[in-house]
């Protein structure tokens, strides 16, 4: 078998980002991806980088690191990442206590500012003003998914790294140690595992008798070629659904029916948004479920239409737009931390994944991974106790 001092599992811009920072501190590492063509969360990602919403000092501080590093991270890897910042706009809907939304982000580290409903309109002119009591405004970091992951992707290759295009199928065990990874055209032998597969990384450990605190929605949105259309903003709602979908559908009384097939574990939510990209595409969304089956099958045009309703309400101009549906599996974890670190009882296997905020702060976490493999210390790993334990994936265990 050829052997790595690192294989990285997922090549979405979570798996890119740890190669790539791992081959800076000189280890070999081979980075296993299942499709040449993009087809994850990475790839149908609005591609915001909400590096203002930290709230305590571990988020807040890796926030702030993830923003630096993308203001950068075009020079360093020399390609385009589109990396901007501009307007979000967080909608509240009509009827509802704006002032009491606007306290539900007071917390923040930077709280977004309130607005009446015709200021809003003046911040962008295709929002339906009639649908909302006012909204939320503050800057966010905006990329392309796909620029950054391949961005990620090419420096690593620069660098060393390896990438193979084969499917993961299972871990190599040595009595309790990892020490390579499976694939359906053969096998790799390796020091360390790490798994970056997003929604899939709990499959994988579950094969291999580990429980890590991973769970995935299945994510729906519409995707238009570039448009006309001029959309200034980021539009989504301030009350997002997502999150009490994912904290109900991780709660220890119903997590054995992840385990059991064709479970729903809590109805579906829609979070009506949409944003316009460089090249003049918008992705509008998004639809989500809790579905035990990463392999389950929606009914598309139900889930297209109640997109177009949605969006329709506060941005009509969008609603009926040419659009392509997709879906992708994203990964999330019980108490919206990181699930970043080695498993205590599984020597030579780690996790990096169920990040409710990636984009943000990915190139930040990687970097401090990075540092930690290579025995430096790092206040955000195993160096530092306290926040070590916020996130690695025994915490999960332990309760």
């Amino acid at each position: 078998m050829k052997s790595y001092d690192w294989i990285v599992v997922g090549g979405g811009i979570t798996g890119a980002a740890v190669s790539y920072e791992l081959t800076k501190k000189g280890f070999a590492v081979l980075l296993l991806e299942r499709d040449t063509a993009m087809q994850n969360a990475t790839r149908f990602s609005y591609g915001g980088l909400a590096y203002w919403s930290g709230t305590t000092d571990l988020t807040r501080q890796l926030c702030q690191e993830g923003i630096e590093r993308h203001r950068n991270l075009s020079t360093e890897l020399d390609a385009d990442t589109e990396f901007r910042e501009l307007d979000l706009l967080l909608t509240i809907d009509a009827g509802s206590d704006a002032e009491q939304v606007a306290a539900n982000y007071a917390h923040f580290a930077i709280p977004p500012q309130l607005l009446s409903a015709a200021e809003a309109g003046e911040l962008e002119p295709l929002l339906n003003k009639s649908a909302i009591a006012g909204a939320l405004t503050v800057r966010h970091g905006h990329i392309s998914p796909t620029a950054t992951n391949q961005a990620y992707c090419q420096g690593f290759l620069r660098l060393g790294g390896t990438i193979e295009f084969a499917e993961v199928t299972g871990l190599i065990a040595e009595g309790n140690r990892i020490s390579g990874v499976k694939t359906v055209r053969e096998n790799y032998a390796c020091e360390n595992a790490v798994i970056c597969a997003g929604g899939w990384s709990r499959s994988l450990l579950k094969a291999a008798g580990i429980s890590a605190g991973v769970y995935f929605t299945r994510a729906e949105i519409l995707e238009t070629p570039p448009v006309d259309l001029q959309l200034r903003t980021f539009v989504m709602p301030a009350l997002l659904k997502r999150f009490e979908l994912e904290a109900e559908s991780s709660k220890i009384e119903v997590d054995f029916l992840w385990d059991e097939p064709g479970k729903e574990l809590h109805p579906p939510i829609l979070d009506a948004g949409a944003i316009r990209f460089n090249d003049g595409s918008l992705r509008i969304g998004q639809l989500s479920r809790t579905l035990s089956d990463l392999n389950a099958k929606v009914d598309r045009q139900t889930s297209e239409k109640a997109i177009r309703a949605g969006i329709g309400k506060v941005l009509p101009d969008v609603a009926n737009l040419p659009a392509t549906w997709h879906d992708c599996i994203v990964a999330f974890s019980a108490d919206n931390l990181p699930v970043v670190g080695p498993i205590g009882d599984r020597p030579g296997l780690q996790v990096f994944s169920g990040l409710s905020n990636p984009l943000a702060i990915v190139p930040a976490l990687a970097e401090r991974f990075a540092n930690w493999a290579a025995g430096e210390k790092d206040w955000a790993m195993a160096y530092a106790p306290l926040r070590y334990e916020l996130l690695s994936p025994d915490r999960f265990a332990k309760k």
